[in-house]
């Protein structure tokens, strides 16, 4: 970030906190629609450390699971537009616009998209007995062997439960989901060889990676991450293909301009700090604070782009 803009956040976080206690001292809430430990709960957790300066106000975050995150996107649509209340969501809230039937929201117009917080990309993986070392290889064994090998994925309309599907359209392959209450029990299946292959977050199977437990063939960025700057893009193999998970702040819709701006400022503040810096690197991910009308966009991009994935994989929630 640029010095001048830097230098604006102390005047905005003194603004800020004046212009919050205005409605009074109680907590701003962020809630999470993941269980305690996750990945967007961590980095709601640390992002909500270093906002509480910012605003002026002490930040908590709150844990709501359920539902593909469904349950706390749908309390915040139905919160006061106060900026006291925000959603910490992440990729399924694009994703659950097409998978789920009948939501009781509008992921769009019912509310106000905030900043990007941070996208992770993630890598698909092999146990080291599938014979095939990169994804070129990949394609044509699955194409060989139609429907016998399989993928280990942590939860159903999750996106890397999408970036399989993804990579299934695109190459035209056979490859049977089997489909886990959680990312570490298939992390784990798929260390153990009983189950092929799997699209997992970098953070997830770094260690694995470096450890020779697990043979990385592909990441999902558009380039080779420098995490891995000898496995190969998936796209060097697929033209086109991309897939990664973001994180992103919420609040209700109709949040007035200045709100908006004071909430993002102090999201986009934590997100030059050390201790968030430290927290991204450790999930793998990449801090981003965009506008927000920079993220309302991507998020409707998001929607459209993978609702044609949803429909080809005929996912339905769980």
């Amino acid at each position: 970030m640029k010095r001048r803009d830097t230098l604006l956040f102390p005047l905005a976080a003194a603004w800020a906190g004046s212009a919050f206690a205005q409605i009074g001292n109680a907590p701003v809430r962020i809630l999470v629609g993941a269980p305690a430990g996750g990945s967007t709960d961590t980095l709601a957790r640390s992002l909500a450390v270093s906002m509480g300066p910012a605003l002026g106000r002490t930040v908590i975050v709150e844990n709501r699971p359920g539902a593909g995150g469904n349950i706390a996107a749908d309390a915040v649509a139905k919160a006061a537009p106060d900026g006291n209340t925000l959603l910490m969501s992440f990729t399924s809230h694009a994703i659950n616009a097409t998978l789920y039937p009948a939501l009781p929201f509008d992921p769009v117009k019912d509310f106000t998209a905030l900043t990007c917080v941070a996208t992770s990309p993630s890598i698909l993986v092999a146990h080291p007995s599938v014979p095939a070392k990169d994804v070129r290889e990949l394609i044509a064994l699955a194409k060989a062997k139609p429907g016998q090998l399989n993928f280990a994925i942590g939860a159903v309309g999750s996106s890397l439960h999408m970036a399989g599907e993804a990579f299934k359209m695109q190459s035209g392959v056979d490859i049977v989901n089997i489909p886990y209450k959680g990312t570490s029990p298939a992390v784990q299946d798929v260390l153990a060889g009983q189950v092929q292959l799997m699209f997992a977050a970098v953070g997830n199977v770094k260690a694995h990676i470096q450890a020779g437990k697990l043979r990385a063939l592909g990441v999902t960025t558009a380039r080779r991450l420098p995490a891995f700057p000898d496995v190969p893009a998936i796209a060097e193999a697929l033209p086109g293909y991309e897939s990664s998970a973001w994180f992103g702040l919420f609040g209700p819709a109709r949040m007035p301009a200045e709100r908006v701006k004071q909430i993002g400022d102090a999201a986009r503040h934590a997100l030059q700090q050390a201790d968030m810096r430290q927290r991204l690197d450790t999930e793998g991910a990449i801090p981003v604070g965009n506008s927000s009308e920079q993220f309302a966009a991507f998020v409707q991009s998001e929607i459209t782009r993978w609702a044609k994935v949803v429909k080809f994989s005929g996912a339905k929630p769980e």
